[in-house]
């Protein structure tokens, strides 16, 4: 690591583009970024910050040591609603399945975490270890209790609330986009969303994680109360849904594997059944979310000119339209 870096130098292009979705809000955070790295380093006593971290989406990242000789993980957050709970929900997790918090700032969207060892993306476990860790991670994750302090949209939200979210999203950017897939896709992903509204049940709800795909789940360096699978979540959204939302988010990815496949829609009931039978939850449930998650998803990176990420998405989605 380097003591002298321009924090903006390295962003991943991600980063670049998320904040250029927002608009002036978003140019105002790069061109402040330089000097709320600095004031960070003052505030929390950062000897040394490394350069941006690659693989990010939503935030500048980067490695930092404290002039005590800790090694940390310095975060500042895009200014997006999206990323407004994750401070919330990682100071009440307390280590709780998520990452440690060290120091935090909110009006920064400013985050001092504990360092971690790679992401379970990097270490690419078989499929189904993967999926078996992640659902041990997120047993985890879903004891954190609502904070009664939370904003009443965050506290509140259920399942009715995010799968109609999910098919407005749809709705709007299929025909925003030009309809860049089938409308066989599209409809399927609004029958789902209609399906899991119904099954709307606020009892069954929990704090869930979000977007626990295996490039937010991190090894701890050590084994510690809360990360008893050798992992914990870092990025968490922090909103009360349905926890066959999580493993919807989790069924949604694998992606090359399914492309690869003689048999997609086996193969992806196979995951999702795992999926299930590792957390207890229903297998329909896991499969609709999944399927919802897996269109939402491709259509949102392709508005945000991330084609790369988007076409796997949407290429999956297309093979599992019939299934």
């Amino acid at each position: 690591m380097h003591d002298a870096i321009d924090p903006t130098a390295e962003l991943p292009v991600a980063v670049r583009r998320r904040a250029a979705h927002l608009g002036e809000q978003g140019a105002r955070w790069l061109a402040e970024l330089p000097d709320r790295v600095a004031e960070l380093r003052r505030q929390w006593s950062i000897e040394v910050v490394g350069a941006p971290l690659p693989g990010g989406t939503a935030a500048y990242v980067a490695r930092a040591r404290t002039r005590d000789g800790r090694d940390a993980i310095l975060k500042i957050a895009l200014p997006a609603p999206e990323n407004a709970g994750q401070i919330r929900v990682l100071a009440a997790a307390r280590g709780r399945g998520y990452v440690r918090l060290l120091a935090h700032d909110a009006g920064r969207h400013a985050m001092l975490q504990e360092a971690l060892g790679p992401s379970m993306e990097d270490l690419a476990p078989a499929p189904e270890q993967a999926i078996t860790a992640l659902c041990a991670t997120l047993a985890q994750a879903w004891t954190l209790p609502p904070d009664p302090a939370a904003p009443p949209a965050q506290d509140t939200e259920g399942v009715e609330d995010k799968a109609e979210q999910l098919a407005r999203l749809v709705h709007r950017l299929w025909h925003g986009l030009g309809r860049p897939c089938p409308e066989r896709v599209v409809a399927r992903a609004l029958r789902f969303a209609e399906r899991r509204a119904a099954a709307a049940d606020p009892a069954r709800c929990v704090v869930v994680h979000g977007d626990p795909h295996p490039g937010n789940a991190l090894r701890v360096p050590a084994p510690r109360a809360g990360a008893e699978s050798g992992f914990v979540f870092v990025d968490p959204d922090g909103f009360r849904a349905d926890p066959a939302y999580d493993l919807g988010v989790v069924l949604r990815d694998w992606c090359p594997e399914l492309l690869a496949a003689t048999d997609p829609p086996a193969l992806a009931r196979r995951y999702c059944r795992l999926l299930a039978d590792s957390s207890g939850l229903p297998e329909d449930a896991v499969w609709e979310w999944g399927y919802l998650e897996r269109v939402s998803s491709g259509l949102h990176c392709l508005d945000l000119g991330l084609t790369d990420l988007a076409r796997p998405f949407l290429a999956t989605a297309e093979r599992l339209a019939t299934s």
